[in-house]
């Protein structure tokens, strides 16, 4: 596969993304507690044991890990879909689903709705499933 075709791969394009949105949640997370904690609890080892017991910053500490607990299983199916060169198949279409719901997934965290938010949570699952499909198949 030749250099220039793979850096401009969709499948690339949408992995970077993804790790945008991965940053995304970290530093939400981050500055919610340290809204609520403080600065120096944020720049201190943290040793205390202390977590943020609001609302808000718990949903995004919460988010943040259900997140990143697909998110690995996401980076291997979009790089072996790069990888196997499917620049706008179904891999890719599983990858953007993925992507869209949990872009989604979020807000819908955050402000507390039940129902929906799980049923989008399924919807980035079966945007795995496809990716999944794809590298089977």
């Amino acid at each position: 596969m030749e250099a220039a075709a793979s850096a401009s791969s969709p499948m690339l394009v949408l992995l970077a993304l993804s790790v945008a949105l991965l940053v995304f949640h970290i530093g939400l997370q981050g500055v919610l507690s340290t809204r609520e904690l403080g600065s120096a609890w944020n720049a201190g080892p943290r040793d205390g044991g202390r977590e943020p017991t609001g609302k808000l910053a718990g949903r995004a500490g919460r988010a943040s890990a259900n997140f990143r607990e697909t998110y690995p299983g996401f980076v291997a199916l979009a790089l072996a879909l790069a990888i196997a060169g499917d620049p706008a198949g179904w891999g890719l279409a599983g990858a953007w689903l993925w992507f869209i719901a949990r872009l989604v997934y979020l807000p819908l965290y955050l402000a507390g709705i039940p129902y929906i938010r799980s049923i989008v949570w399924l919807v980035a699952l079966v945007g795995l499933a496809v990716m999944a499909g794809v590298v089977i198949f």
